[in-house]
């Protein structure tokens, strides 16, 4: 075994041998994972920087090499000017604002670039992938500030990355904010020389909307689990009528969404009593009840897509111009256009809010005796104690925001660059919306897990599903019945940590196949 893996450290991620997906992103983000290039990597970037050195040699006419940028594009560069141009062109472009990403962040946007990178179009001197490898692995992190892309080329971002390249901007080091070069130089990384098309090259990409996309696919599938999960105990709790998940209803309809959620709940039911005849309390339940199957399978489905999406991008080389090694050409495209993932993104946030939507109106419906049959607030105390009553407040307050966040921003609509570049998606914010719903929904999740653990408690001799029994188990791991009144926020958020570390994965709960028993 490897030294690292043997310490508990993650192995290395060799990057640039196959097409990596979300999942080596996450592990380079989140774990903190040191990568490698393969040894394909090299020759390929090679090749391409070859393309670039002939274009120049014959003078030909290639946007950002031979030209100025953006509007500037009509602007011819003197030979003697293109050396010093690369430079200008990071600073001139770090002109973002806002928050500071997170260390996180950075590492997925580095990782994001690194992998377009090795796929050998952007053209850019090899030394330079090595550097941006070197950082990753040393642990300099640029202070990057979130607001200034607009999903066309993921410019000011990616030029605060790369100024400590140039020796300027600053750099997170062991804690620490440093001046970009003296982390480089903390860690004895060299500032590599920038020659002909490097500044564009390293900039003209997607890397913060591709890799802030993937840490947002890794928490909408967490929020999406503990959702359904939720919703399954609440059935549970609620003694509903399992009657919409009969399989030949699913088969009825053609919308696969509606069967992969009715078979998601089945498997997870399996073994409820609530299948044998007479065990629903009601003939036909609320629709936040009935309607879990179809709303949760489209949500996933909806994840699915935008997971999808962003496994595509990082297939891809979004570089422009491009270097086609095969045929010694470059050609100026459109490749870092995000649309497709800005337009999923769009429509996971919504089916997650449709979701929410359900769960908050479930949450309110187990503490009403009216409804559920149970004591009023889940407390068996009655009126002089609050139970959940309060709680409620919180789920109006995640489920309007969750509503709020779900609205589509749409595309952009102030033409900029002289009227050159009039169309942007607005990715970045787009994927920063959606896993701000991921955030929250998960957050209530976590309170219907609870509430609906208490209610199963309450109803006394009954005997859940085989998944709806795990969910059970892990809610009581971390929560204690409440008998007397007590805080419940801190405990709210410390369960949707665990589902955000992965806990509810690892419990065995979550990703079921949807397979009956």
């Amino acid at each position: 075994m490897p030294d690292a893996e043997r310490a508990g450290q993650p192995a290395p991620v060799v990057l640039g041998d196959t097409s990596q997906g979300i999942e080596a992103i996450l592990v380079i983000a989140l774990d903190s994972a040191p990568v490698r290039l393969h040894e394909s990597v090299a020759p390929r970037l090679a090749a391409a920087r070859a393309v670039v050195l002939r274009a120049l040699e014959r003078g030909d006419s290639v946007y950002g090499l031979t030209t100025g940028l953006g509007a500037a594009v009509d602007t011819r560069l003197d030979a003697d000017a293109i050396p010093a141009f690369q430079a200008r062109a990071i600073r001139a472009r770090a002109v973002g604002v806002g928050e500071p990403l997170s260390t996180v962040e950075v590492r997925a946007m580095l990782a994001a670039r690194l992998v377009a990178i090795c796929h050998g179009a952007s053209g850019l001197s090899p030394v330079l992938a090595q550097t941006i490898a070197a950082m990753l692995n040393a642990g300099v992190h640029p202070v990057v500030r979130r607001i200034g892309s607009l999903g066309e080329a993921d410019l000011s971002p990616l030029a605060q990355a790369f100024l400590p390249l140039i020796g300027e901007g600053e750099a997170e080091f062991r804690g620490a904010i440093l001046p970009g070069g003296e982390a480089m130089a903390a860690v004895g990384i060299a500032l590599p020389a920038l020659g002909p098309k490097d500044g564009l090259a390293l900039l003209n990409a997607n890397a913060q909307s591709v890799g802030l996309a993937a840490l947002a696919v890794d928490a909408m599938n967490k929020a999406l689990d503990a959702g359904f999960m939720a919703g399954a105990l609440s059935l549970e709790a609620f003694r509903a009528n399992l009657s919409p998940l009969d399989e030949g209803l699913a088969d009825i309809r053609a919308l696969p969404s509606h069967r992969v959620g009715a078979a998601w709940l089945r498997g997870l039911l399996a073994g409820s009593d609530l299948f044998k005849p007479g065990a629903a309390r009601r003939l036909q339940d609320p629709l936040s009840f009935r309607c879990l199957a179809p709303v949760a399978g489209h949500a996933r489905n909806a994840v699915a897509a935008a997971s999808h999406a962003v496994q595509n991008e990082l297939a891809s080389a979004p570089d422009s111009p491009a270097v086609l090694v095969a045929r010694d050409l470059m050609l100026s495209s459109v490749n870092f256009d995000t649309t497709e993932l800005a337009l999923t993104f769009e429509a996971a946030g919504l089916a997650l809010s449709h979701l929410a939507a359900t769960s908050a109106a479930r949450i309110v419906k187990l503490m009403s005796p009216a409804m559920s049959d149970l004591p009023r607030f889940l407390t068996r105390h009655g009126g002089s104690h609050s139970g959940f009553a309060t709680s409620q407040k919180t789920v109006a307050a995640l489920e309007a925001e969750i509503r709020h966040l779900a609205l589509p921003l749409g595309a952009m609509t102030l033409p900029v660059a002289d009227g050159v570049e009039d169309y942007a998606p607005m990715t970045p914010a787009i994927v920063e919306k959606t896993h701000a719903i991921a955030r929250r929904l998960t957050r209530l999740g976590a309170i219907e897990l609870v509430v609906a653990t208490e209610a199963v408690d309450l109803r006394g001799a009954i005997t859940l599903g085989r998944g709806t029994a795990a969910a059970h188990r892990f809610v009581r791991a971390h929560v204690d019945r409440l008998d007397d009144d007590r805080p419940m926020g801190c405990e709210y958020e410390a369960l949707a940590l665990a589902i955000e570390a992965g806990d509810l994965i690892r419990a065995g709960m979550a990703g079921n196949d949807g397979s009956d028993a």
